[in-house]
């Protein structure tokens, strides 16, 4: 359910109403005699809906109603309401151009619309001329009759003033017109829908950013290797010469002398012969 049909639903019909159109708007500022479309501050956490609607009954009356929907609910909130007869100017902004932003003037409040896309907004204000001239006489409204003896008997009334407009939103040719912005407006929102879908292309700074951090991470993984084969050569040449120490403290200890002849390992033993005059003579023991 799209949801224009929803809002319908939920909003209108349980009122006795009949919605004839419904677009989602932003806020508008302008700042010193310049238009600047800009999001409210809030933008992010509701959506915002202006919609025309017509009364059942009789006579039927034309409203404007302005519904939200807030981030994580479902229902629909309506926030503000006027009649047509209280609208008292439509401004299109460019008659030369579409362009996405209009602004309702009221009796008491003057509303500046962004809406999602310029078909929207020729929507509405196609649609919102064709009710105005249906349901209320036409842009100069109905005449109002006054008392006897003030003034005229019957003067026209204060209507609509649509100023700014493109010919081809107040012309004859209102129904092809309408076709046409409706296939737009449904292939600009098929375009948001896959551009939002597709993902967001780097840039030229994060590809370089990503490609010094896997640079970076492989010199650091390098390095690290290396130090912990360094390390593992300093134990080794530590534990030598902790055996080199040991074994030369041992041969200390060996008051004989070791001597290496070849491949076989030869003990010389002094061998002291007692003789009657205190000398001896030596032998040698082969091992």
């Amino acid at each position: 359910m799209s949801a224009q049909s929803d809002i319908n639903k939920k909003v209108f019909v349980p009122r006795g109403e009949t919605m004839l159109v419904a677009v989602e708007v932003r806020r508008r500022r302008r700042t010193a005699g310049r238009r600047i479309l800009q999001l409210s501050t809030r933008g992010g956490e509701y959506a915002t809906y202006l919609c025309l609607s017509v009364t059942n009954r009789t006579p039927p009356q034309l409203l404007i109603t302005k519904v939200k929907q807030f981030a994580g609910s479902a229902p629909f909130v309506t926030r503000s309401q006027w009649g047509v007869d209280q609208l008292r100017q439509v401004n299109g902004i460019d008659p030369n151009k579409d362009c996405p932003d209009f602004d309702l003037v009221f009796d008491n409040t003057v509303d500046q619309w962004l809406c999602s896309s310029s078909a929207e907004k020729c929507i509405f204000i196609l649609i919102l001329y064709q009710a105005y001239k249906t349901y209320s006489g036409g842009p100069t409204g109905p005449p109002v009759c006054l008392p006897a003896g003030v003034g005229k008997s019957c003067v026209p009334a204060r209507g609509t003033e649509f100023i700014n407009c493109q010919p081809k939103l107040t012309g004859e040719a209102c129904t092809m017109n309408l076709v046409i912005y409706r296939v737009k407006a449904f292939f600009t929102r098929l375009k948001k829908r896959v551009l939002a879908k597709r993902p967001a292309p780097r840039s030229k700074g994060h590809f370089s950013g990503g490609i010094m951090s896997n640079v970076v991470q492989r010199v650091t993984v390098s390095v690290g290797e290396r130090g912990q084969r360094l390390t593992r050569a300093e134990d080794q040449t530590l534990e030598l010469m902790h055996k080199a120490q040991q074994f030369a403290d041992t041969a200390h200890k060996v008051r004989t002398p070791l001597q290496w002849y070849g491949p076989h390992l030869r003990v010389r033993v002094q061998v002291v012969r007692s003789t009657s005059k205190g000398q001896g003579t030596g032998g040698t023991v082969h091992i």
